[in-house]
């Protein structure tokens, strides 16, 4: 048969008139959508034998690949995205996916959630057809992919006496998570997934692997007092990972505890990686430099950390006070019809 079905999915078996064997999922639960599946890649398996054109290759084999092939960290998050694409773009070949109908795309997410979620998705069809085109020579052109513009983002961070409101709420294992963050910075996967071979408590230090770090750098982090006492409060839990619940890794911190902790503490708008800005805006408020401050984070631009630069007015008014002395003796506020007679 060419049809059959493995589960509740239905998949392809053919012979192409090359003698090659074909076998695929067609994944969908649907006959038909199948059907019309097999038939395509019945007729380019014939246009590729006889005619000698390019094989066609469709969304699916493309997202497929590009899930094989990606290194990033962020890979749970694309899977997401193309979980939701599937809907729009599945059994499409990749030289039908135009301008239009990413756009159509785009203004269906938009509408859904903000145009920032929209962008992220826009983002990712465009760097799966760049690498469809560019490296694995699958279409001759990339459509172009229109974003929509967003507002720069505000930073949100809490004070210190939020942050004490917000620990009394948490259980004991995700307060020591949000201890955590609030004296490292480090982003929720890399608090996370950490490990006691990345810890030296010795010299106060942990490290982030490149490839565990966004940026594809390792991370050095130093560790002041109360992210020492933390970690030595988790020694003898657990003989690979720092931080763990009745015995097992802590898979996710954005739970329904944190939320309702959130809640009780009176705290609106707040996510998890804000955890990360208010450590950053604690150290700014407290004179940190800014090329300190991007060391500390690894953040690869400077311009990541002037989005923190508004919150130490102590610090720069330290500076700006260096050239008061300059003027010091001299009025030069008063008006010139009120200054006396001039020499001569």
């Amino acid at each position: 048969m060419s049809l059959y079905k493995r589960g509740g999915t239905w998949w392809i078996r053919f012979t192409a008139p090359s003698g090659e064997r074909v076998r695929c999922s067609a994944r969908t639960p649907d006959k038909a959508e199948a059907q019309e599946l097999h038939d395509r890649l019945r007729a380019e398996a014939w246009r590729v034998h006889k005619l000698g054109e390019k094989p066609r290759r469709t969304w699916d084999e493309a997202a497929l690949k590009w899930l094989q092939e990606s290194e990033k960290v962020t890979l749970a998050e694309d899977k997401a995205k193309l979980r939701w694409l599937q809907e729009y773009l599945r059994l499409k070949f990749l030289d039908e996916i135009d301008r239009e109908l990413i756009s159509e795309i785009g203004r269906i997410k938009a509408e859904q959630s903000t145009h920032s979620t929209a962008n992220r998705h826009l983002a990712l069809i465009r760097a799966i057809l760049r690498k469809a085109a560019f490296e694995w020579e699958w279409i001759d052109r990339v459509p172009k992919v229109k974003l929509y513009r967003e507002a720069s983002r505000r930073v949100r961070w809490i004070t210190p006496e939020q942050a004490q409101t917000l620990l009394r709420e948490l259980p004991p294992h995700q307060a020591d998570l949000v201890m955590f963050a609030l004296s490292t910075g480090l982003r929720q996967s890399n608090v996370l997934k950490l490990e006691w071979s990345q810890v030296d408590l010795d010299r106060r230090v942990t490290w982030i692997h490149a490839d565990q770090a966004k940026a594809r750098r390792p991370i050095h982090v130093s560790l002041n007092s109360t992210a020492v006492d933390i970690l030595v409060r988790q020694i003898g839990k657990h003989p690979v990972r720092v931080f763990t619940f009745n015995g097992k890794p802590i898979a996710w911190a954005n739970t329904r505890a944190w939320r309702e902790a959130l809640k009780r503490a009176g705290i609106e708008d707040f996510r998890w990686h804000d955890l990360r800005h208010t450590w950053a805006s604690w150290l700014v408020q407290r004179g940190t430099p800014a090329n300190v401050l991007q060391e500390m984070g690894a953040w690869e631009s400077e311009g990541m950390v002037r989005r923190y630069a508004h919150l130490a007015p102590a610090h720069l008014a330290e500076h700006a006070e260096r050239i008061a002395g300059l003027i010091g003796g001299t009025d030069l506020a008063q008006p010139a019809n009120e200054k006396g007679p001039s020499s001569r």
